[in-house]
């Protein structure tokens, strides 16, 4: 795989730029890291898989537009709510390259206790809820909800870092993925 020079990541939060970064710098050798805000182009809480998967291409496409990297990463966190109502917490990594070629993953996923679920579904963010129930100030940014609710264990950073790796095993292994990566220019 050639070297990648640049790599953009759709978001300045440190849980997400840091996880792109610990990944890329192990698989690449010359990374450098841009980290740039961009618009997700979906509401401020995603409440289904479909829509956090649009936020996370739009953040990756919107990085690679603005800033002319080899790569961009999106990372979208969000909520689907199931068929008998569990609220489970989850996010999708996508990434674009300047050969035109994107791939996203769904990030793993765990059930939240229905009062936040409830909350949620009548227009609350999942981030100043968590800093509510927490009494941290924005941990969105921190542990996250997954870390708060795995009582420190996983952190939303090494959360993100696992959803990183697995966009890009289609990019490492493309005599395996070549069909499925020629699919998406």
């Amino acid at each position: 795989m050639k070297q990648i020079l640049q790599v953009a990541v759709g978001s300045t939060n440190p849980t997400k730029v840091n996880a792109v970064k610990w990944v890329v710098e192990q698989i690449f050798d010359g990374v450098t890291i841009v980290a740039i805000e961009v618009p997700s182009g979906i509401s401020e809480q995603p409440m289904s898989a479909d829509e956090t998967k649009r936020g996370a291409h739009n953040r990756a496409e919107a990085a690679l537009r603005q800033t002319g990297a080899d790569w961009a990463f999106g990372l979208e966190g969000g909520v689907d709510i199931d068929e008998i109502g569990v609220g489970w917490l989850g996010g999708c990594v996508a990434v674009v390259n300047s050969d035109g070629q994107s791939w996203s993953t769904r990030e793993f996923t765990v059930a939240l206790p229905s009062f936040i679920t409830q909350k949620l579904l009548a227009g609350e963010e999942l981030g100043p809820l968590m800093d509510e129930i927490t009494g941290d100030k924005d941990s969105k940014r921190k542990l996250g909800a997954i870390g708060y609710l795995s009582k420190g264990i996983i952190s939303r950073e090494d959360s993100w870092k696992q959803g990183v790796v697995r966009v890009l095993i289609p990019f490492l292994n493309s005599e395996l993925y070549g069909d499925l990566l020629a699919a998406t220019k």
